[in-house]
């Protein structure tokens, strides 16, 4: 962590003459901080935690009514924006709606499969919780719906303790109640203000985590546009390959030409789009344009009677009423809260994430906390609605952005549609081959290989890469849940790291400049005869003084091995630059006292410079005997440090 020590060495050797310091200098004295009780500190201190934002602050200085108002605009956004609505506005949203329905349509049928769940819950998914959303999200571009990785990971750790197709009701019961304990943990950290949370998702950790559920669930789609019957249920990409290689009597050579016809078609589609975004409809048509010509190719040549699969009927009618289904006790009482917690921490970094992408390009702003509420209620109230979990989904959302969707009425649009679809139009979907939906599958997920991103992660940090391979090679390998384990571990891991071991650096100053910087950094700094500053660049608390200790005694150790052995140690002074420590524990300023005994025993002072508000004031309470926040020992500046103690006889 700390610069090199071969350079460092040369950097001692570059000495500036004691005279080029001997400048008048006003010399500031080093101030406490005003007096503030626990309680106020305190109320300080979970305000800027969970409060960053102040949402509160809005309702200042307004009347009774008026903050009424407020309130319930904060609640519902919709009153916010809904009252200055136009029939400009509703065309816009109008054909935006339709255009993620066509892509909504056929994902939720794909999507439920992937879950492992019946095709008809996708729909459902589709219907009920866009609605909720409209009324309490806070993003004008987010669509809503069911996503591919949430599928996945909902559908493979139920699988492990309940066979969907052995006891289907069963593992439809454990998914809604599923859903519903995810939808409690995201609005319980937007109610909380918990969001920091999902912080420790890094951005290295998504972008690998994604990557390799991407290609899970490509692979999981070769039991569709292959054909087979008998296919694994695990995960792990040993198994899928063993599964598709052993099982090669199952291949169906109609079903691999439909589903490879299909899959190119769908891939050209988004390949339009991604060259030209104004044809952006050609990749959200293209899906269900699929399922069409599909379905009427299976019925006109009864496909169904040469190896290729279909849906088969699905019931026709609006959502019914789950609550009845949820279950709160039992033996899977851990697995669904298990489950909830992974699947509602994914969808939410998700959403959350699709918001802010958007709200960037146009400029407006997304609560994340609103967020989390919104998608929260929206699962919590899916979940009594024949839902599964749902959030912003990013191909959708892009669809809606490139569509011009100027507010969520969209998604009231896209609700209707797809009421309309369960109404009406369920029996045309009875001859739509699974290998379709296979092809729809992989063609949403190829986006989530994000290989110029990872190429720019490897080029910054190389650890940040590290983290990305193992939430990569844990999701391929091992499984979905536990490679993101491993890469928060990781991650988490890098951030101990960061705080036990903070980095320390010797400063120099800069020629010509009463500037002082890293002597490592910059090869023109000099070191002062007689003075060692050392600059510590992090907090300083329990968890890393005794490093701190050892590595500052050993600076001063290097520092010693550059004089001739004979001669008494040129060392008077040890400055420590604290403009970066912006806190400090009992167990930081002990450590204070200890270097300045150990550094009068060698004939040097401790000199302390520029100590930030807290470190000061602990500084000014634990200094009982008046010697460590001595005035001749305390300075605003390295600078003034060096005026006034190169001044002293």
């Amino acid at each position: 962590m700390e610069s090199n020590n071969g350079a460092n060495n040369n950097n001692f050797n570059h000495m500036q003459p004691p005279h080029c310091v001997e400048i008048p200098m006003e010399v500031h004295k080093v101030e406490a901080p005003p007096h503030k009780s626990t309680l106020q500190k305190l109320k300080t201190r979970l305000k800027e935690t969970f409060f960053p934002d102040d949402p509160l602050r809005r309702f200042k200085g307004q009347s009774s009514k008026k903050k009424w108002i407020l309130g319930a605009q904060y609640i519902f956004p919709i009153l916010e924006w809904g009252p200055n609505y136009s029939f400009k506005l509703l065309k816009s949203d109008f054909v935006s709606g339709l255009t993620i329905a066509s892509l909504a349509i056929p994902q939720g049928i794909s999507y439920a499969k992937l879950a492992s769940l019946p095709p008809i819950v996708g729909l459902y998914s589709s219907f009920v919780p866009p609605l909720v959303y409209a009324v309490l999200g806070s993003s004008r571009d987010v669509a809503v719906g069911p996503v591919s990785i949430a599928s996945l990971i909902l559908g493979s750790m139920l699988s492990q303790e309940v066979s969907p197709t052995k006891d289907p009701i069963l593992f439809l019961q454990l998914a809604f109640t599923t859903t519903f304990f995810a939808g409690l943990f995201q609005a319980s950290l937007g109610f909380l203000r918990l969001g920091f949370i999902i912080d420790f998702l890094s951005k290295a950790t998504l972008i690998g985590f994604m990557a390799g559920a991407a290609i899970i669930v490509s692979l999981q789609q070769l039991k569709s546009l292959l054909g087979i019957v008998h296919f694994t249920k695990q995960m792990g990409l040993v198994p899928v390959l063993s599964s598709v290689f052993h099982e090669t009597n199952e291949w169906s050579w109609q079903t691999i030409l439909m589903g490879v016809c299909f899959l190119v078609l769908l891939l050209a589609a988004r390949h339009v789009s991604m060259r030209k975004p104004k044809l952006f409809w050609v990749s959200a048509g293209a899906p269900l344009a699929s399922v069409i010509v599909s379905t009427l190719l299976v019925f006109i040549f009864k496909a169904q009677n040469h190896g290729i699969s279909i849906i088969g009927k699905l019931p026709e009618g609006l959502n019914p009423p789950s609550w009845n289904m949820l279950h709160f006790r039992g033996s899977h009482l851990a697995l669904v809260i298990k489950t909830g917690l992974v699947t509602g921490i994914i969808s939410l970094t998700e959403g959350i994430a699709v918001g802010r992408t958007f709200a960037a390009l146009k400029n407006y702003q997304v609560d994340g906390n609103k967020e989390m509420m919104a998608i929260g209620l929206m699962n919590m109230v899916g979940s009594s609605t024949s839902c599964y979990v749902t959030t912003g989904a990013f191909s959708r959302s892009a669809v809606n952005h490139n569509a011009g969707a100027k507010t969520a009425v969209s998604n009231i649009v896209m609700s209707v549609t797809v009421m309309v679809t369960l109404l009406f139009l369920m029996p045309l979907f009875r001859y739509t081959p699974n290998v379709v939906l296979g092809a729809i599958i992989v063609t949403a997920v190829v986006g989530l290989i994000d290989l110029p991103t990872a190429y720019q992660i490897w080029k910054i940090d190389k650890f940040d890469f590290l983290v990305m391979l193992c939430a990569f090679f844990g999701v391929i390998f091992i499984s979905v849940q536990n490679g993101l384990a491993i890469a928060v571990g990781v991650s988490i891991f890098k951030v101990l790291l960061q705080v036990t071991r903070p980095k320390t650096v010797m400063l120099g100053k800069i020629p010509g400049a009463d500037i002082y910087r890293d002597v490592n950094q910059y090869k023109e700094a000099l070191r002062i005869p007689g003075f060692l500053i050392l600059s510590i660049e992090s907090p300083i608390n329990f968890a890393n003084t005794t490093y701190l200790n050892e590595r500052i005694l050993r600076w001063v150790a290097e520092y010693e091995e550059q004089d001739d052995a004979k001669k008494p140690s040129s060392l008077h002074y040890l400055i420590l630059e604290l403009s970066a420590v912006s806190a400090i524990d009992t167990s930081g300023v002990t450590l204070f006292r200890d270097l300045r005994k150990v550094m009068e025993t060698k004939g040097v002072e401790l000199v302390l410079v520029n100590p930030l508000g807290e470190v000061m004031e602990k500084l000014l309470r634990s200094d009982s005997d008046g010697r460590l926040a001595k005035p001749d020992t305390l300075f605003l500046s390295v600078g003034e440090a060096l005026a006034t103690l190169s001044s002293k006889p």
